[in-house]
C-alpha cells in the first residue's frame, strides 16, 4: 500500500516528517490539506479527523498502520526505515537526541508562537500588545541561539551525523526567520549549521515550499 503523509504548507511539524522521508529515501504520497490564514486547516480534513483526536497534521499511514505527531512519527520510521539512521546508535546518544528533539519543539518553539500573529490578518486592536510580546520573545529566541552557538562548536551537526535534531530545530529556526524573528547574524557557528542545512535537497525543498506558501498565503508580509 506505500505510505501516505496527510501534511499541511505552513505546519512545521509536517516539514519535519517530509525531510525524514525525504532523507531516509522513502517514497510516499504526500496529501497537502488545505490551510488559510483565516480559516486555518477549516474544514478539517475528514482523514485527519478521523486518525487523529487533536485533527492535526502530520499523520503518516504505512500499509495498515495510522499515527500522528512528528516525534512518534519519527520514532517510527526509525524502527520501520533505520538506514539511514537519524538517531544515533547507542542507547545515551539516542536519549540526548531525542531529548534536543523535544527541546527545539517544546522550549525554543514556544518563543516562536509570539511571533505567528506577523503571518496573519492584521489586528489593529491588537498590533500593540501583540508586537510587546513578540519583542520579549525575540530577546528569549536570541538566548536560545547563544546556547545553541555553545552546542554546535562549529560542528556541521548537533551530534556526530545528521539526526531528527538537526531537523527538528532547524524548522524551529526556519519559523523564526520567516516571522522576522532574530537574524543568526551575530550567531555564526548557528548561521552556518542553518546553511549547511538548507543546501541538503530535502531542507531545501522544504525552504522553497514554505516561502512559496508564505506568498501565495501572507502576501503583506512576503510579497515585499
Amino acid at each position: 500500500m506505500g505510505i501516505t503523509l496527510y501534511s499541511g504548507p505552513l505546519s512545521l511539524f509536517s516539514r519535519k516528517v517530509e525531510i525524514a522521508l525525504a532523507e531516509k529515501g522513502l517514497a510516499h504520497e504526500r496529501i497537502m490539506v488545505p490551510f488559510t490564514q483565516t480559516e486555518g486547516y477549516r474544514p478539517k480534513h475528514p482523514a485527519v479527523l478521523a486518525a487523529n483526536p487533536k485533527g492535526q497534521v502530520p499523520v503518516l499511514v504505512d500499509g495498515g498502520l495510522t499515527l500522528f505527531d512528528s516525534t512518534v512519527i519519527l520514532d517510527y520510521l526509525e524502527d520501520a526505515y533505520p538506514t539511514p539512521p537519524l538517531l544515533p546508535r547507542n542507547a545515551p546518544g539516542r536519549a540526548r537526541c531525542r531529548l534536543a528533539e523535544l527541546e527545539a519543539d517544546e522550549i525554543v518553539m514556544p518563543d516562536v508562537r509570539p511571533l505567528m500573529h506577523r503571518s496573519e490578518p492584521p489586528d489593529p486592536a491588537r498590533r500593540e500588545a501583540q508586537e510587546a510580546g513578540a519583542r520579549r520573545a525575540e530577546d528569549a529566541l536570541r538566548g536560545h541561539w547563544r546556547r545553541l552557538v555553545d552546542r554546535l562548536a562549529g560542528r556541521a551537526f548537533l551530534f556526530d551525523a545528521l539526526t531528527v535534531a538537526d531537523i527538528a530545530l532547524f524548522m524551529t529556526v526556519l519559523f523564526a526567520l520567516r516571522l522576522h524573528g532574530p537574524r543568526l547574524d551575530g550567531f555564526p557557528a548557528l548561521a552556518a549549521w542553518y546553511e549547511g542545512l538548507s543546501a541538503r535537497p530535502a531542507f531545501a525543498k522544504v525552504l522553497a515550499e514554505v516561502a512559496a506558501a508564505d506568498r501565495e498565503l501572507s502576501p503583506s508580509l512576503f510579497n515585499r
